[in-house]
């Protein structure tokens, strides 16, 4: 029986996660404790033997930059990449920039609460998390699952929301249980893909 993998990598810390600042599709480089992030991703999938046939990441430099730190780790440099804006972060729309204490002091803590932890109403000028959802799983079915049904060895460096819209979708998760997942930087989220199905290696 055939087993391939699809590990899903979120990106190390970047200049506008250290100042707190509401990022969505800007595109801020790492900061050094992100490229040691990175490193240590790509010192665990070595110790644990992995390989890739592809990787995919979205237009946004930090998940491109994760994306080659764990490729140089794993000795494949030149691994085929595929970028696609479906896979950006979520689109913060006019929160982007502003500081999170900022944005709480001048629209409301619950309000700031609500467009970050809701399912589905967007910021001002934004997404929601369904709005991701609805870009990321169509880009997900057509062009990605089609090279793990070809028993290719798969890696997403992609962003918080982007990989919680994965994450949901695989695992079938509901509305409430996806808001409570925190996808931490630095921790590969390894799947097992035997005849068609996805279970947590």
């Amino acid at each position: 029986m055939k087993v391939n993998y699809l590990v899903l990598v979120r990106h190390g810390q970047s200049d506008w996660n250290r100042k707190n600042l509401f990022t969505g599709w800007k595109n801020p480089g790492l900061t050094d404790q992100g490229v040691s992030e990175a490193e240590n991703t790509g010192e665990k999938l070595k110790e644990q033997g992995f390989n890739f046939d592809v990787m995919f990441t979205s237009e946004l430099k930090r998940a491109q930059n994760t994306g080659e730190i764990i490729l140089e780790k794993l000795n494949e440099p030149n691994l085929a990449t595929i970028k696609s804006v479906n896979l950006n972060e979520r689109d913060y729309g006019d929160l982007t920039g502003m500081n999170k204490d900022e944005a709480r002091a001048e629209f409301g803590e619950e309000q700031v609460h609500i467009w970050r932890r809701s399912y589905d109403v967007p910021p001002p000028g934004g997404e929601s998390l369904k709005d991701t959802y609805d870009r990321v799983i169509p880009y997900f079915e057509s062009d990605i699952m089609p090279e793990l049904n070809d028993s290719k060895n798969v890696l997403i460096a992609a962003h918080g929301n982007s990989l919680r819209s994965l994450v949901k979708f695989i695992e079938d998760l509901n509305e409430t249980d996806i808001l409570k997942l925190e996808i931490a930087t630095g921790e590969p989220i390894i799947y097992k893909f035997i005849d068609g199905r996805f279970t947590r290696a």
